[in-house]
């Protein structure tokens, strides 16, 4: 096959691409240049796809002896998953910008670009599974390292695009077994850092950055009696769960922290309660993306990237889903991914839109 491997810099893309190669098929590497604006230099690695990881994925691409390309998705990424992630940030929700990312840039753009230009499939270093049925079905699944696992990220992308997707690194076994790879290939990057953060943030101040674009708003943090505790200066600066920087001029009654259970960006109010209140029963998303559609049906669901899978109950009405969770779950934001699972299969992806409070409906 034809494969376009996306090399981001990292040393996973690197050893996937490398797998690619060793499986024979006739790879062609490309790094994404997905900002214009952004430092273009950074010590370590606190994001992806700056012009020093493009220089480190030419190095892998030399070393692999692959043809290698710099593809300016610049303006898509700008109009897609930045604009996302501030209008949502506004609108009081929580975006999670790698699954926007995945679903406008890594599988819409560079899939669709590189279909366009003759390749069958696009490699990628993300830590997830692909099974094929006996019946030809693809499924998606967990990665072999659960602490790496991607698989939570990638399911917005559907069965449509995950048949033309690689991903070589699902059955190792650690991020240590990658660098071993890396190392003996002679790869340059086998000892780079992780990256992490939110890539187009370079500094890593994630408020910083909203305000820069969005302007102070300066407005009210109150409690649930609707009595003013505190004041900010961005009611989209909050997320759901949030407990530190509220800065909070009146502690609570009983003494105990409080957290963020809810941004009102009508009325440019936090609200602010106890950790008990952030526990919900209910939750319900909408656009969903399916890869094993449920009716009515017992699952696992996830909402962060990295949070535990807990057990649940689906109902599905067209392209919303509603999930009872009989233990409850703390935190859930509006704008988070839910994924559904059955055992280490994906079933299918979702946009949380709202939950209930499990303390508010007894």
């Amino acid at each position: 096959m034809r494969v376009l491997a996306a090399l981001s810099g990292g040393v996973d893309s690197a050893v996937a691409a490398a797998r690619a190669v060793d499986a024979g098929h006739e790879v062609v590497g490309v790094h994404m240049a997905l900002s214009r604006t952004r430092d273009q230099f950074r010590t370590g690695s606190r994001g992806c796809c700056s012009i020093e990881d493009a220089g480190d994925a030419r190095r892998a691409a030399d070393a692999l002896g692959i043809p290698y390309y710099v593809w300016d998705l610049s303006e898509q990424f700008e109009q897609t998953v930045v604009a996302d992630f501030l209008a949502e940030y506004e609108a009081g929700r929580t975006p999670n910008p790698c699954v926007r990312c995945n679903e406008h840039i890594k599988f819409a753009a560079l899939l669709d670009k590189a279909v366009a230009l003759g390749f069958d499939a696009v490699c990628t270093g993300h830590y997830a599974r692909i099974v094929v049925r006996d019946d030809g079905t693809r499924e998606l699944h967990r990665a072999r390292d659960a602490a790496k696992d991607q698989s939570y990220v990638l399911a917005v992308m559907g069965p449509e695009r995950l048949a033309r997707s690689m991903f070589p690194l699902g059955d190792v076994a650690s991020k240590d077994e990658t660098r071993a790879e890396a190392a003996a290939r002679g790869l340059s990057v086998s000892a780079k850092p992780d990256s992490y953060d939110i890539c187009f943030v370079a500094d890593g101040d994630t408020q910083g950055f909203l305000r820069s674009r969005l302007g102070s708003r300066p407005g009210e943090v109150v409690d649930t009696s609707g009595e003013v505790v505190g004041e900010h200066d961005g009611a989209y600066a909050y997320t759901v769960g949030q407990r530190r920087g509220l800065a909070l001029g009146r502690p609570a009654a009983d003494g105990k922290p409080r957290y963020v259970l809810s941004i009102e960006p009508v009325a440019n109010r936090v609200v602010v309660g106890s950790a008990d209140e952030l526990v919900v029963d209910t939750v319900t998303a909408d656009q969903a993306v399916w890869y094993s559609r449920l009716d009515t049906g017992d699952c696992q669901v996830q909402v962060r990237a990295h949070g535990a899978p807990v057990d649940a109950r689906a109902t599905v009405h067209d392209d919303r889903v509603e999930v009872v969770l009989p233990t409850g779950l703390r935190g859930v934001a509006a704008g988070q991914s839910l994924v559904l699972y059955d055992g280490t299969r994906v079933l299918g992806q979702a946009t949380v839109t709202s939950s209930r409070r499990a303390l508010a409906a007894r």
